[in-house]
């Protein structure tokens, strides 16, 4: 966490600007005289957006910040309309679920959406809100999206600096393929099974275990990838709990010290969050731990019951992923399948670069190889964490990361070399180039040619042998050719089997 690269310091820019988003949130809610309740929704609200809405361009963010109070406002006036009627509210809860992850196929936008009205029902919830409190709970979340939005894209664009790249288009499928129809049905089940337990645990706290189902399968596509989110989730609320006891509890709910450390909690959410699932999970549970004590309710008790309503819920999470499971072997090959792919759209746009085509660019496809090798590690995380006891398996997922990060190496020094003016190449940069695309083509089908950037170099006329950027270019090309072909050996063979490398 505290020696992982930054570039551009991105993590620590987006992390103390959440901090003054939400801080600016609470206090226009202050200022606009609301209550402590709302005040508190304010913050939550400002966290919500400033997390959750990650559309590739600023104009799309600010478009999904300003459709948020569309999906959030009747959700919230429903859930605060069924309080008093439990049957009615757990059953609307439940299709908000189900229409939550079903929002993700249409993308950042409908995940954002569904993330921000899933949370307006929690948060109901958590503060126990009733339809008396509606308007200013509605002018709240208005305040803190104003606020979130004037700092997100007016004070402090990060975004406008350092443009985020594109997330992955998820895996290909129909009908109860489809990945969102498929969690769509898992995580209300994991919900509905995390309600009926957490309610026989405690009638006032059950919602805990609801959240925690939910929130173990965001950005998760795989049976393992859930029971490894399950797991980490457990392993930072349990931590979060015992900082909680010697943090939140002493402080009784004073205003000032839980002002202060619920700022360092936010924060560390936001900086961990694309690192550990665990140390955002603490993050979250010291700030829970502390927004209790502001409501005057905390109590050591009530820490014990967060723990037990998070084991409900990732239980239920692991009921609802044996429905319709996706393995985690399939979904690994999938995106192994696809980063191998940009490395050929990569080395073949490069080579057409080298060979004095200028519409010819490596460079997007790297960034994108980099996406789909993040996208690859988290699918892999069941097979290589601490516990899993399958080790031919976790030795062929490590050999597996390695081949793909040297893989990305060689791919970005490619880009680098293909992007100097001055480089040029001679035949020997075609024939390295060739051998590249036999490699890919012994571990995936062959690409479809008509896919811009993937179609194969002509052969150049020869230039003048040994120049710096086509001697730099054919070692990166022999790289890659000596990372694909080590690729075929746990990749061609089973699963389970000892792992031998190739010849």
């Amino acid at each position: 966490m505290c020696v992982a690269p930054d570039p551009g310091k991105v993590r620590l820019r987006v992390a103390s600007r959440a901090v003054l988003g939400v801080g600016l949130a609470v206090a226009a809610a202050e200022l606009a005289g609301l209550s402590l309740t709302a005040s508190i929704t304010a913050g939550l609200a400002a966290l919500l957006a400033l997390f959750t809405v990650g559309d590739p361009t600023v104009r799309r963010q600010a478009v999904t910040t300003a459709l948020l109070p569309l999906a959030g406002f009747p959700v919230l006036a429903l859930a605060t309309a069924l309080h008093g009627l439990p049957l009615l509210r757990d059953t609307a809860w439940l299709l908000v679920v189900f229409a939550g992850v079903y929002a993700r196929r249409w993308g950042p936008r409908g995940h954002a959406l569904g993330i921000f009205a899933f949370m307006q029902f929690f948060v109901t919830q958590f503060l126990h809100a009733v339809p008396q409190q509606l308007p200013e709970l509605y002018a709240a979340v208005l305040l803190a999206l104003g606020a979130a939005g004037a700092v997100r894209f007016v004070l402090w664009c990060v975004e406008r600096r350092v443009p985020p790249p594109a997330a992955p288009a998820p895996l290909p499928g129909t009908g109860l393929a489809r990945p969102t129809t498929r969690q769509a049905f898992q995580a209300t089940v994991a919900c509905a099974v995390a309600l009926a337990a957490g309610q026989l645990i405690s009638p006032d706290r059950w919602y805990w275990a609801v959240g925690t189902a939910w929130w173990i399968f965001v950005n998760t596509a795989s049976r393992g990838e859930t029971l490894v989110r399950g797991f980490r989730r457990v392993v930072g609320t349990v931590t979060g709990i015992a900082a909680g006891l010697l943090i939140a509890l002493p402080l009784g709910g004073a205003a000032a010290p839980t002002a202060l450390l619920v700022a360092v909690c936010v924060f560390g959410i936001f900086y961990t969050a694309p690192l550990s699932y665990s140390w955002m999970m603490f993050f979250v549970t010291v700030m829970a731990g502390l927004l209790y004590g502001l409501l005057g309710v905390l109590h050591p008790g009530l820490l014990l019951l967060r723990f037990q309503e998070t084991a409900v819920g990732a239980l239920g999470a692991a009921v609802g992923v044996a429905l319709l499971p996706v393995t985690t072997h399939a979904a690994t090959n999938a995106w192994i399948q696809r980063a191998v792919g940009s490395v050929h759209a990569c080395t073949t746009a490069a080579a057409r670069r080298l060979a004095g085509d200028p519409a010819a660019d490596p460079a997007p496809h790297a960034a994108e190889l980099d996406l789909l090798l993040g996208r690859a590690r988290l699918s892999l995380a069941p097979l290589v964490h601490p516990l899993s006891p399958l080790r031919a398996r976790k030795a062929r997922a490590r050999r597996v990361l390695a081949l793909l990060d040297d893989c990305a190496r060689e791919t970005r020094g490619l880009a680098a070399v293909a992007a100097d003016p001055d480089a040029s190449h001679d035949a020997r940069l075609v024939a390295a180039a060739w051998r590249v695309e036999a490699a890919v083509h012994a571990l995936v089908p062959p690409l479809d040619a008509a896919r811009p950037g993937t179609a194969t170099a002509a052969a150049p006329p020869a230039l003048p042998p040994h120049h710096p950027g086509a001697e730099a270019a054919l070692g990166h090309l022999h790289g890659l050719e000596r990372a694909l072909v080590d690729l075929a050996a746990p990749l061609r063979t089973s699963p389970r089997a000892p792992l031998v490398p190739a010849a």
